[in-house]
């Protein structure tokens, strides 16, 4: 009998409902390796968080009193029907420290691009393994009114009929409940600013255009490159509008926005011509140093660097390359850091490849190379064993966690800050 001092397993059965089995305990993985959970790795799943039902994914839990992991393949309560193993996929500002353990069955079709952290019952809740990262309320769920953000965000549509890129981030609000498009309309924190209908990578988990056949994307890719002053009308609205207000290209619903540096340049001096205030944003995978300086030059205050992994082995199996190199990702930060200006890492976190000891190193030893201000812990939206997979992931040693990968940066980097969103710097 699972003890009472742990959660107990859940799993889904044929109808999706979601069912507790308190004589297995929850279970974590690091990259495919089970983990009985010890007390303090949950937490009461975060308001905002979703609950999904994994296809052809059986769930496994661990028996206390036979000190083995099970497979859960049948339903304990009607063993005519099959048991499923159950995610959650946690709310913004949060970074998952556990995935969800399970077994794969054999032709199982590859998961659609989200995030899948362990899931258990404790105590009359659900719980996850999960740590807040960042206070910052702005993508909280209880702050989203879906009736007042549907209300102006056709407002302004129908104010701004001739803005091509205010009726993109309208369909973005309404049809794929986009938070930053969300907040644009509510005219709050941190706006987007989509401008690449095109790019230089082939990621294998990226969520606008998909070479897999199994996955869709989540999010429609601009299919156009806004001018200057569309670009300007935007930004400018939200800045005199928003407190402490950011504007940020490069989304999720684009390609590489420094592809187009030319027209953001020319949008960004519109924006400081007018306005001081505020912050501008690039959310880039880094890969044209020169591109970054001109940037810079034109009045954006920082950069969000997007890495899976700081060794050029896996970075470019993930995010294929097609017309630059990790050196010039490594120059790209240099570069930011020549102009005195701010430098996050989009590092996205995977229990057990993050914190593997060699990847540990490798970061380490960029971060010495490359100084940056903030890593945000962005959780990876990937199907964990196709992610491993098609990496062809070899593990270091045993993973130390992602609690304790936190205290050994900080321990070599004191100066860095962990967080999730992007920074207010004016």
């Amino acid at each position: 009998m699972r003890g009472p001092e742990r959660p107990a397993l859940v799993f889904a059965d044929s109808r999706g409902q979601i069912i507790e089995f308190a004589e297995l305990e929850m279970v974590g993985a690091h990259a495919g390796r089970w983990v009985r959970l010890q007390p303090g790795d949950w937490i009461p799943l975060p308001e905002g968080s979703e609950l999904f039902m994994l296809p052809d994914r059986v769930p496994v839990g661990f028996d206390p009193s036979s000190g083995q992991f099970v497979v859960l393949d049948k339903n304990p309560y009607d063993p005519s029907f099959s048991a499923y193993a159950v995610a959650a996929f946690v709310a913004p500002a949060h970074t998952a420290t556990h995935l969800a353990a399970y077994r794969t069955r054999v032709d199982a079709k590859v998961l659609p691009l989200f995030s899948y952290a362990a899931v258990g019952w404790y105590k009359n809740t659900f719980v996850t393994t999960a740590i807040r990262v960042d206070p910052d309320e702005r993508q909280d769920y209880r702050h989203f009114n879906l009736k007042k953000i549907s209300s102006n965000a056709r407002k302004i549509m129908k104010a701004h009929q001739n803005n091509r890129l205010i009726q993109h981030l309208g369909r973005c609000a309404l049809s794929y409940a986009c938070p930053a498009a969300r907040n644009f309309f509510m005219r709050r924190w941190e706006a987007p600013l989509p401008s690449s209908p095109v790019c230089n990578a082939r990621c294998l988990g990226c969520i606008s255009h998909q070479e897999h056949p199994d996955i869709c994307v989540s999010q429609e890719r601009i299919r156009f490159v806004p001018t200057p002053d569309e670009i300007a009308e935007v930004a400018l609205t939200h800045l005199h509008y928003a407190e402490d207000g950011i504007v940020s290209f490069g989304q999720g619903c684009e390609g590489e926005p420094l592809l187009q540096a030319k027209t953001l340049e020319k949008a960004v001096k519109i924006i400081r011509s007018r306005t001081q205030k505020g912050t501008i944003n690039v959310n880039t995978n880094a890969s044209i140093p020169e591109a970054v300086d001109r940037l810079f030059n034109a009045g954006v205050d920082s950069i969000r660097v997007s890495m899976n992994s700081a060794r050029q082995k896996y970075y470019k199996a993930y995010h294929r390359p097609v017309s630059y190199s990790f050196e010039d990702v490594k120059e790209s930060i240099k570069v930011a850091k020549t102009h005195g200006r701010f430098v996050s890492l989009n590092y996205f976190i995977f229990p057990g490849f993050t914190d593997d000891p060699d990847e540990i190193s490798a970061l380490l030893a960029f971060l010495d190379e490359c100084p940056v201000d903030l890593i945000q812990m962005r959780n990876f939206n990937i199907d964990p064993e196709w992610y491993l997979q098609e990496i062809d992931f070899s593990p270091g040693g045993p993973p130390v966690g992602i609690r304790k990968w936190m205290k050994i940066i900080k321990q070599h980097f004191p100066q860095i800050r962990f967080g999730y969103f992007n920074p207010r710097l004016r």
